[in-house]
């Protein structure tokens, strides 16, 4: 049975976000809110969490192309190659915001993604989300929640989510209602931004 709580995004309470990363650092996984749709997400440390997000998804772990989302730039360089000050800018702009952004990946990722040449990176415009991967310490490893229905491609509700997720994970967060619209996707692993799935993050600033 999942855990429910409410964590409100004005300010969110750390008593809760501490709830939430003693959940992650047990190697627990949370379905959370970002700027687009719900996420779910695990500790990017811990194996079996890992292994148990791949499961839920249906994909070989090293396979997967979950995205990190990040508290903000400056723990980049531990999972990405040196990038040009263009990229940078690119990024700057963008971020925090409902982005994914693929980077070329370092030789510092974790285990499983160690021959990944490739890494999606999110900093979500979320303030829980941001708690959340502050508290931690290190970015979680996230994938959105689709829904099989074909007319709600993204659960947007949280006492759904809630209701649908709750022998699956072990904690889900209500902060409100989520969105319904993906993150725009962009490979900025060469040497010309392209765009790779067109979501909530507007084109116009590539």
């Amino acid at each position: 049975m999942a855990e429910f709580i409410k964590i409100y995004p004005e300010n969110p309470n750390p008593k809760e976000i501490q709830k939430v990363v003693k959940v992650l650092k047990n190697g627990g996984l949370i379905i959370y809110p970002t700027d687009t749709v719900y996420g779910l997400g695990c500790d990017i440390t811990n194996m079996r969490a890992l292994e148990r997000i791949a499961q839920i998804k249906g994909v070989k772990l090293e396979k997967s192309n979950f995205s990190f989302v990040c508290e903000d730039l400056s723990n980049l360089s531990d999972y990405v190659k040196q990038i040009d000050t263009t990229t940078f800018k690119i990024l700057k702009r963008a971020l925090p915001g409902p982005y994914t952004f693929i980077l070329p990946g370092s030789k510092n990722l974790p285990n499983p993604f160690k021959k990944r040449k490739t890494v999606g990176i999110r900093v979500p415009d979320n303030s829980i989300a941001l708690a959340i991967v502050a508290a931690l310490g290190n970015p979680i490893v996230s994938t959105s929640i689709r829904d099989e229905d074909d007319v709600l491609e993204y659960t947007t509700d949280p006492e759904l989510i809630h209701e649908k997720w709750d022998n699956l994970v072990d904690l889900v967060i209500d902060g409100g209602y989520g969105d319904n619209e993906a993150s725009t996707v962009v490979d900025l692993s060469t040497d010309t931004p392209e765009v790779i799935r067109e979501g909530k993050g507007s084109i116009d600033i590539f």
